[in-house]
C-alpha cells in the first residue's frame, strides 16, 4: 500500500499515451462518475461548515475563500457567481488565490508556499472575527493556506476547508474540515480532474444551501438575479407571467419599473 496522500497516488490507468481518444473519454468519465459518491459521504461535514456560514452572514459577516492554483481559481469562480445569481454585495462572498489577481490566469511561481502572504491577503479586507474563512486545496498541505487558517484561529475567525486527502495539516487546521477522498487522478497527481470537480462540487453546494438559507430563493426560482443580459430579464419575465398570470408585455413592464423579479412580485397589485 502506498504511503502517499491520495491525491498523489499512481493512476488507476499507464500506457495512456497509447490509448485512442473515445478510449482515453470513456476512462476518463468512468474516474468522474466516482466523485459525486465521494461528496455523498462527506455531506455531514458539509452540513456543519454551512450551518455556521449561515449564522456568521445572517449576523453580518462575509465568506472568504482562499486557495492556490486551481482550488483558488474554484473560489473565486463560486465567489464571482453569487452576485448575479442571488443579487447580493460583490463584498458578501469573497475569493482570494495565492499570487493574487494575476494568478487567475497565469501560475505565479511559489506563491502558494509563502507562510505569510495569505494573512496580509485577508487584512486587505478588514478580516474579522465577523467573518468566516475557508482554505481549499486538494492535496491539504498548502502553506499559504495553511498558515492563512492558522492566524484566522488565533484571531477567533471561524474556519472552514476543502480537501482531497484524509488527516492533512489543512483538516487538522480547519475548525469544520471537509475531506472528499476522490482517489488517485486519472493522470497521476492531476487534482484539477477529479479533486477539482469535488471541490466545485462542493461550493455549489455551499452557496447555494447558504443563499436560500438567507432567503435569496423563491420556491425554486432565483428571484434576486441581477438582470445583467437578455437571456437573464426573458428568465425574469417568464417567471412573473408564472408567478403573477400574467402576459409577457405586463411582466416586462413590471421588470423594468421594479428591477427584479421578488419586487416585481411585491409590488404587483
Amino acid at each position: 500500500m502506498s504511503d502517499k496522500k491520495t491525491t498523489e497516488q499512481d493512476s488507476n490507468y499507464n500506457h495512456l499515451e497509447k490509448m485512442s481518444i473515445s478510449k482515453l473519454l470513456i476512462n476518463i468519465n468512468k474516474e468522474d462518475k466516482t466523485v459525486a459518491f465521494a461528496v455523498e459521504k462527506a455531506i455531514p461535514q458539509i452540513e456543519l461548515l454551512t450551518e455556521s456560514i449561515v449564522e456568521k452572514l445572517h449576523t453580518g459577516g462575509r465568506l472568504i475563500y482562499i486557495g492556490a492554483g486551481t482550488s483558488g481559481r474554484l473560489g473565486i469562480l463560486d465567489a464571482s457567481e453569487c452576485p448575479p445569481t442571488f443579487g447580493v454585495s460583490h463584498e458578501l462572498v469573497n475569493g482570494l488565490i495565492a499570487g493574487g489577481d494575476i494568478a487567475i490566469r497565469k501560475a505565479v511561481e511559489f506563491a502558494e508556499d509563502s507562510t505569510e502572504q495569505g494573512w496580509k491577503d485577508l487584512q486587505e479586507h478588514q478580516i474579522s472575527s465577523k467573518d468566516i474563512v475557508i482554505g481549499i486545496a486538494a492535496s491539504g498541505t498548502t502553506p499559504y493556506v495553511i498558515s492563512t487558517l492558522e492566524m484566522c484561529n488565533k484571531n477567533k475567525i471561524i474556519t472552514g476547508c476543502i480537501t482531497c486527502n484524509e488527516n492533512s495539516p489543512l483538516g487538522e487546521t480547519a475548525k469544520f474540515p471537509i475531506e472528499v477522498i476522490v482517489g488517485p487522478e486519472f493522470v497521476t497527481g492531476s487534482s484539477r480532474m477529479k479533486a477539482g470537480t469535488a471541490q466545485k462540487m462542493v461550493l455549489n453546494m455551499i452557496s447555494t444551501a447558504t443563499m436560500i438559507q438567507l432567503g435569496k430563493v423563491k420556491g425554486n426560482k432565483m428571484v434576486d438575479m441581477q438582470l445583467s443580459n437578455h437571456k437573464l430579464v426573458t428568465r425574469g419575465i417568464n417567471m412573473l407571467c408564472e408567478e403573477l398570470h400574467i402576459n409577457k408585455t405586463t411582466a416586462g413592464i413590471l421588470l423594468e419599473k421594479y428591477g427584479s423579479v421578488r419586487n416585481a412580485i411585491k409590488n404587483h397589485k
